[in-house]
């Protein structure tokens, strides 16, 4: 998000906090703590539930993962990875979101039976309000959205490319990006850390996706 227009920087002003000095843990090895489930310590390369009631991911050993997936206000996270190409989404009905950053992630609710978008901030996943009309002309154009699993996946749209790129991610690989922003946001716009780090995450998730 280099050279970003003042009104985007202006909007971003309101989630800057103090550089973080952690950085996203490695993938596989290592100790990524506990279970938030039992008191089992996990290993960096874990298991994830979908907590509904406070809509957040829950870091599981296998055993509490074979046992409390589909257990009341808990839930797998999604399966799939697709890499979307073709799909129409131009600047004017993107405008209508009104996300202020050119990163976000679009998931169905089946709590509150809407869908939330969220976009990743220096403070966090960043939740907004979603113009309904514009999600239904989405749906509208791209038909293969019409199947997004409710909580488990999301699509996630990525403007800060040339071409946007689109895909379908479970939704532990969604906050994995938040995280990764969140990690390596330097100053106002983010930095260039920050667009090589987030680069690097779509050819990753590019490099295990279906197209479709």
């Amino acid at each position: 998000m280099s050279g970003a227009p003042p009104s985007l920087v202006a909007a971003l002003k309101r989630f800057v906090r103090e550089p973080p000095t952690n950085r996203p843990p490695p993938s596989g090895g290592g100790d990524a703590g506990r279970c938030e489930l039992c008191p089992i310590s996990l290993p960096a390369d874990h298991k994830h539930l979908l907590d509904l009631e406070e809509r957040r991911i829950v870091c599981v050993c296998p055993t509490c993962w074979s046992m409390r997936s589909g257990e009341g206000r808990y839930r797998p996270t999604g399966s799939r990875t697709l890499w979307l190409e073709g799909i129409e989404l131009s600047d004017e009905l993107w405008a209508a979101f009104q996300i202020p950053v050119g990163l976000a992630f679009f998931m169905r609710s089946s709590v509150s039976g809407e869908v939330v978008g969220l976009y990743p901030s220096p403070a966090g996943a960043t939740e907004c309000e979603l113009d309904l009309d514009a999600w239904h002309r989405l749906l509208a154009a791209n038909p293969v959205l019409e199947d997004l699993d409710p909580d488990a996946e999301a699509l996630i749209v990525n403007r800060m490319a040339d071409p946007p790129v689109h895909a379908i991610a479970p939704l532990d690989d969604c906050y994995r990006l938040v995280g990764i922003v969140k990690a390596t946001w330097e100053g106002i716009t983010g930095g260039a850390e920050m667009e090589a780090a987030v680069a690097r995450y779509f050819d990753g998730l590019r490099a295990t996706a279906k197209v479709r």
